[in-house]
């Protein structure tokens, strides 16, 4: 497949590199500087889309057994930024204790990692906020963690039906927003789009480079090669 750049600009994601895995919380690389996180289902193409963001054909690679990739996998961009690889969820044939394991993991790291400064939630365009992906919403939000949405695999809709998805989904967001909020959720940082109902939705297509620069620009925020809040302080 032919990843297509957009032209003009620096990509300076270009020059991500594998870093370590983790299987366990305990694994996890020291919670320092400024990290990005990508999670979605099984098979919604997050590996592409890490690919194409940093121009690294390869760079995440994606099991051909959907529920096979077990670790939670880091990414440095340089000193201090890394981008994150959360496993796959969502897919019916692993196991229900390796999927409770799995959601233990995640769980752990999206409400405790000092340095998460933003989520990139993957869904597919044609069957956006599944159950598994509201928990995961309800999750950030509950952080206080910023996000976006963004809808994959919308080069297999029409135009107009890929417009159609994103509007659905950020409705369906905004009236979330209302049901989270009577329930324990820590302060969203001001600006940041964390949990208070501003997220962003995405039309992305690895295939016709679609979205990538809006991405990139969620992610320069939040690693802090812009104008950034300052560092996550998890509740307690």
């Amino acid at each position: 497949m032919t990843q297509r750049e957009p032209v003009g600009g620096t990509n300076r994601y270009r020059q991500a590199a594998f870093l370590s895995g983790a299987a366990h919380i305990r694994q996890l690389p020291p919670d320092q500087g400024r990290e990005v996180a990508f999670a979605g289902r099984s098979n919604v193409g997050k590996s592409s889309a890490i690919n194409t963001i940093t121009g690294r054909r390869g760079l995440a690679r994606a099991s051909k057994t959907p529920g096979r990739t077990r670790q939670i996998n880091f990414f440095r961009l340089d000193e201090t930024r890394h981008l994150v690889d959360l496993p796959g969820y969502g897919y019916a044939k692993v196991p229900e204790a390796m999927r409770r394991a799995w959601g233990t993991m995640m769980e752990g790291y999206l409400r405790q990692r000092q340095a998460l400064q933003g989520a990139v939630l993957l869904m597919d365009a044609r069957r956006p906020l599944t159950p598994q992906d509201r928990q995961l919403v309800d999750w950030c939000r509950a952080t206080g963690l910023a996000f976006c949405v963004v809808l994959t695999k919308c080069d297999k809709l029409s135009r107009n039906l890929a417009r159609d998805a994103r509007r659905e989904t950020l409705q369906r967001l905004m009236e979330s927003v209302d049901v989270a909020s009577r329930g324990n959720r820590a302060p969203a940082r001001e600006g940041d789009g964390g949990g208070t109902g501003d997220e962003e939705v995405i039309l992305f297509s690895a295939l016709r480079g679609e979205g990538i620069e809006d991405v990139r620009q969620c992610l320069d925020r939040w690693l802090a090669w812009e104008s950034c809040p300052e560092p996550r302080v998890c509740p307690t």
